[in-house]
């Protein structure tokens, strides 16, 4: 009973590795192999008496200081490094006719970037750096092909084109002595709604008086060859076409040109496209409109040097011609007409090392294009790499001319390379973890629109030099339940425990399961861990910088509190889901700066005594102040004025302190911009000012005025001025009338409605004396009766 009680405080025992908290003891690393993977800075102790009693096995892996203070020795330590080796690295080549009988170089033979061939030992964590040196070789070979659209609109640019091969011939020659031009043609795909197919309408789609070639999608009119004269007879012979809709097929043909190498006869060398239209495109998705639904599959179908599969498969997207064109080193210029230069542009900017040029309506001007955007494309050089394998990744530092040094995506670049300029790039490889399968992979670099490309062979060091000599079934990992290497017991299937003295199935005991419940929770290691040998050891994370850790696994390093989407804010580490802030912050997030030299304004003020500062930002007391220190009022009066003079002397040279510019109006940045719409609109930054002003002629000039969050101030001007307009008579005549008569109209209506009110007001008076009137009832004097009565007067009544 006693040896049971032993062995459980021995399994349940955790070392003070453990509770530190750095990577290396966090993993709870099983192995050496394990343990290596978690950081460059983790070694292992193969002493096999290195383990005190109640501590784990991880407690082998640790930082190499915490390792030797533990008392291992460093003979002892586990800690492979990796290493860069150069397999092949020839010289730069200065020029393609160095060959010492002075003959001309080919191709291949002709080296601008160095070296060639790397082979790297990654350790996880620990980045191998090298360094890639490139070099423009003079006299380098070019290929182009001239691929034009010879839709109905392209008909007076074909005339041009036919005596271009010869002269682009003649000063291609003034950049490379070993020039080839191909051309090739295309129109739209050959069903409707695209063309016309009526009988009539496929032999000619123009009308009865043009003669025009039946349509086509694509056509290879002439392989690359450096017979100038040969380009302009075979171009010569061609005829125009048409088809109905504005945009062409030009992506059909594209693709082709790209992936049909051997037709059209790339060599390894500076490949440059010129595409000449002047109409948009169709692209995927477009094809459903002739019933075409399948996608493009990328390969090549001619026949005949035609396109055979228009009618089949869709349009190839702009992502499908990107990778093509990259995976055939294939440089685009766009030479299209002024309308769709926009649309192009927008184009460029999606294909890597592509060029836009302004087409005159004749084509006039295609060959001085084609010189400028050549010369534009070869001087900026692009690095580019191969997809990376699964936990790796690559970053660059570009050293360009004239010691100018950029990182991240810029440090890919360099721009305004000339012939002979060297160039250099420090490229740094890191591998987290080991991959899967642990294999070498493979991975290029090669510099966009070259086909010269850098061959670098990842091998990944996932196993420590110890593992070799490891001992199968030995007998110190509980009697040959384990192989002994590295100074510990790497455990065979279904047994755990430090030397392999459990069995999964054995373990899980409702006695052994109490010691993983943290307060006597129902709970087994939080839900984090499996309960081992009544140990909780913790899950691993997909994340391997994510870690589950403490005794019961009820602590992790990536719950928590986060501020502008970042752990702790960027300033601190997560320990038990709380964040440990850096020096000078504070918070639950660590998003609160206690720095109060971001509040200290130009007067060592705080926040110029109109705020107080908090978490490294003023919070002005006054609403109207603005300004990283309180320092700007926008509505108070004087803004713009105050500084007119000083940006109309520097903007234009002009009014009351031209004469001392230099001296007085030296505080603020000028940026001009042609028009008032180009300056930044109101929103773009939080304190700026948009002034609107007169000069001494009586002229307009528009400026903003702006400060930066480092207290710099810009100026944006406007080099366009503004005349003063007079007021606009038609309208103020117009107004005037019109105010008379709706005047008119207006007192029309009052007077109306008083006369209808008055009337209605003498009615109801009439009609109340109507009713109180009282007429006179006596007799009219001059009345007579019609019945006249005579009495006789010697009657008596008698009779």
């Amino acid at each position: 009973m006693d040896v049971r009680l032993l062995l459980i405080s021995v399994l349940l025992g955790l070392s003070r590795a453990q509770l530190d908290g750095n990577e290396c003891t966090k993993a709870s690393a099983q192995s050496c192999g394990e343990c290596i993977q978690v950081g460059e800075k983790c070694g292992w102790c193969t002493d096999e008496n290195f383990l005190k009693q109640g501590e784990q096995k991880s407690t082998r892996c640790d930082e190499i200081e915490a390792l030797i203070k533990k008392g291992c020795n460093m003979s002892s330590i586990e800690n492979p490094r990796g290493t860069v080796t150069v397999s092949k690295n020839q010289s730069l080549t200065e020029h393609t006719n160095s060959t010492k009988d002075g003959a001309k170089l080919k191709p291949d033979q002709i080296t601008q970037i160095q070296p060639q061939k790397l082979t790297l030992d990654l350790r996880s964590g620990e980045a191998q750096k090298f360094v890639l040196t490139f070099r423009r070789a003079e006299d380098y070979p070019i290929d182009l092909y001239y691929l034009m659209d010879l839709s109905y609109s392209m008909k007076d640019d074909l005339e041009n084109v036919k005596n271009l091969g010869t002269k682009l011939m003649t000063e291609m020659q003034k950049i490379t002595s070993d020039f080839r031009i191909g051309f090739g043609s295309f129109v739209e795909k050959t069903v409707m709604p695209y063309i016309s197919t009526t009988p009539a309408k496929l032999l000619n789609p123009c009308t009865s008086d043009q003669n025009c070639t039946s349509p086509f999608s694509y056509k290879n009119v002439l392989s690359l060859t450096s017979d100038g004269s040969q380009f302009n007879t075979l171009v010569s012979k061609q005829q125009i076409s048409g088809n109905l809709d504005s945009p062409e097929g030009g992506f059909d043909a594209i693709m082709q040109v790209a992936v049909c190498a051997n037709q059209i006869g790339w060599r390894n060398v500076t490949r440059l496209l010129v595409f000449s239209t002047d109409a948009g495109f169709h692209f995927a998705g477009d094809g459903k409109l002739g019933g075409i639904v399948l996608p493009n599959d990328g390969k090549c179908h001619l026949q005949d040097n035609m396109y055979t599969m228009s009618h089949y498969y869709d349009y190839p997207s702009i992502a499908h011609l990107v990778q093509k064109l990259s995976e055939n080193n294939i440089q685009t210029i766009f030479a299209v007409t002024k309308e769709f230069q926009p649309v192009y542009q927008e184009l460029k900017n999606l294909i890597p090392k592509s060029a836009v040029g302004t087409l005159s309506s004749d084509s006039g001007n295609v060959i001085n294009l084609i010189i400028d955007a050549y010369n534009s494309l070869s001087s900026e050089i692009i690095l580019e790499n191969s997809r990376l394998p699964e936990g790796v990744s690559i970053s660059y530092i570009s050293h360009c001319k004239n010691g100018v040094s950029q990182e991240g995506e810029n440090g890919r670049k360099c721009s305004n390379i000339a012939i002979g300029d060297q160039v250099t790039f420090e490229v740094a490889v890191t591998a987290k973890g080991c991959p899967s399968n642990g294999k070498s992979e493979t991975l290029k670099i090669k510099p966009l629109g070259f086909t010269e490309e850098v061959e670098i062979v990842l091998n990944f060091i996932c196993e420590c030099e110890c593992h070799k000599e490891g001992i199968p079934n030995s007998p110190n990992c509980s009697d040959g339940n384990g192989t002994l290497e590295c100074g510990a017991c790497r455990c065979n299937e279904g047994r755990i425990g430090r030397v392999c003295e459990c069995s999964k199935d054995e373990v899980r005991t409702e006695d052994l399961d109490a010691n993983c419940r943290m307060d006597n929770g129902t709970d087994i290691c939080s839900n984090n861990g499996d309960c081992v040998c009544g140990t909780c050891e913790c899950k691993k994370r997909d994340n391997p910088e994510e870690r589950y850790s403490g005794k019961f696994c009820e602590c992790d390093n990536f719950n928590c509190d986060r501020s502008n989407n970042k752990l702790c804010g960027g300033h601190g580490r997560c320990e038990c889901r709380k964040c440990i802030c850096d020096a000078n912050y504070t918070g639950s997030a660590c998003d609160c700066s206690l720095d109060t030299s971001t509040c200290m304004a130009s007067n060592k003020q705080i926040c110029n005594g109109r705020g107080t500062c908090e978490c490294g930002t003023c919070k002005c007391i006054d609403t109207k102040f603005q300004g990283q220190t309180c320092e700007i009022c926008p509505t108070c009066p004087g803004v713009c004025t105050e500084h007119k003079d000083c940006v109309q002397c520097r903007a234009f040279g002009s009014g009351d302190k031209k004469d001392t510019c230099e001296k007085e109006c030296t505080n603020f940045d000028l940026i001009m911009v042609k028009k008032k719409e180009e300056l930044p609109p109101p929103n773009e930054q939080p304190y700026i000012n948009h002034c609107k002003e007169r000069d001494a002629n009586d002229y307009w000039f528009f400026f903003t005025y702006a400060t930066r969050n480092d207290n710099t101030v810009v100026v944006h001007v406007a080099e366009e001025l503004e005349c003063p307009s007079g007021p606009d008579i038609i309208p103020i005549v117009a107004g005037v009338v019109t105010g008379i008569v709706l005047i008119g109209l207006a007192l029309l209506l009052i007077w109306k409605l008083l006369m209808i009110i008055h009337d209605r007001r003498e009615f109801t008076k009439f009609e109340k004396e109507k009713m109180n009137a009282k007429w006179d009832t006596g007799e009219n004097p001059i009345y007579k009766s019609a019945v006249t009565t005579v009495v006789n007067p010697k009657y008596e009544g008698k009779l």
